[in-house]
């Protein structure tokens, strides 16, 4: 990977002041890499360009990351953070979250196997032991997770649905979205509380994008709170 790259990479990471070590960037570089070496078999995205993947995937992923840590500072929840990411396809966000998070153990859920494979191969690549590829539909997971989050995975109605059985009693729900889901967001359940639509800049990325927290309506007023913005 070219030296320019990195540097965006570092100029990206400064502004969202996410304070990485030298090893969490030269990770992500790696990353970046095997996503282009795997997606000319695999075909994990759409997106070819390594300047395009290193915008619109890195750094879109890492948009998110200080968000997560601040839920987790707030909730203060014990470690480690145990976070499943539906849909996850090549990893995004969650090779990210694991590389920026090393108290987060994060599950890569994906209904294609060869997805899921890519994911057990870079945690190998990247030696995290804190994450995990997994094959399955969302719907058969049972095991309690922290977090639930998903990248323009599907609309919020259907991701709350399928992914509901896989939450911790204490859990939220994590979703990135581009432009303010209103629609989507009028036709959540009533048994789903929004408490925060967050929104995200993306260095280098011209575009709208948000994160829309949400827990079952049950939790109301245990934990961390917040209006819907």
């Amino acid at each position: 990977m070219s030296d320019a790259l990195m540097a965006r990479l570092r100029a990206g990471a400064e502004v969202l002041a996410l304070g990485l070590s030298d090893a969490q960037f030269a990770r992500l570089m790696e990353f970046l890499a095997l996503l282009q070496k795997w997606n000319k078999v695999y075909n994990l995205t759409a997106v070819r360009d390594p300047e395009e993947m290193l915008t619109h995937h890195l750094l879109d992923s890492l948009a998110a990351v200080a968000p997560l840590r601040r839920h987790v500072a707030q909730a203060g929840l014990p470690a480690p953070v145990r976070l499943l990411d539906v849909g996850s396809g090549g990893g995004l966000p969650g090779v990210v979250f694991a590389i920026c998070c090393p108290e987060v153990d994060v599950s890569c859920v994906d209904t294609v196997g060869k997805k899921a494979a890519f994911i057990q191969q870079a945690a190998v690549a990247l030696k995290l032991p804190n994450l995990h590829g997994v094959h399955a539909r969302v719907e058969t997971l049972t095991a309690p997770f922290d977090v639930v989050s998903c990248r323009a995975f599907a609309s919020l109605p259907d991701f709350t649905a399928w992914s509901r059985g896989a939450l911790a009693s204490h859990a939220v729900w994590l979703a990135m979205k581009g432009k303010h889901p209103g629609d989507e967001l009028a036709a959540l359940p009533a048994d789903v509380q929004v408490f925060h639509v967050e929104p995200l800049q993306v260095p280098g990325l011209e575009a709208e994008r948000c994160i829309v927290w949400m827990r079952p309506s049950a939790q109301v007023g245990t934990g961390q709170g917040g209006a819907v913005a």
